[in-house]
């Protein structure tokens, strides 16, 4: 397992931008299904994007598809969300969330996933 550690969450208006980022312990990460996942008050955790160990195919939900963006910078054990136009239903705790290597899974499925983030907060006010 790795550890992941989330940042970059906080309060933003409507139609506002956040980027957050998410870094990984240890060496495998390259090797590594991410993917990141939210959970909003009441509701239930669910996918948001995620992205595979070689940068080559990406998945997102259809409520963020053409808003948001996954990417990773394996030289830095780094992932990314790039999130724009933001809307008050965006607002929830975001987690990061890792395969264990050479995944071939399915990436937006969280039974995928073996590591999760502490969460960041996300929130977006009208």
């Amino acid at each position: 397992q790795v550890t992941l550690v989330e940042s970059g969450g906080g309060l933003v208006q409507a139609g506002g931008s956040l980027k957050l980022s998410c870094t990984a312990s240890g060496r495998a990460f390259s090797y590594l299904n991410m993917g990141w996942f939210r959970q909003a008050p009441g509701k239930e955790r669910e996918f948001v994007a995620a992205i595979s160990w070689a940068g080559s195919t990406t998945s997102y939900a259809d409520a963020v598809k053409g808003r948001f963006t996954i990417s990773r910078d394996n030289a830095k054990n780094t992932l990314y969300l790039q999130m724009n136009s933001l809307k008050p239903e965006d607002t929830a705790v975001y987690y990061c969330a890792a395969s264990t290597p050479y995944s071939i899974g399915t990436l937006y499925s969280q039974s995928e996933y073996k590591s999760w983030g502490q969460g960041t907060q996300v929130t977006v006010s009208s």
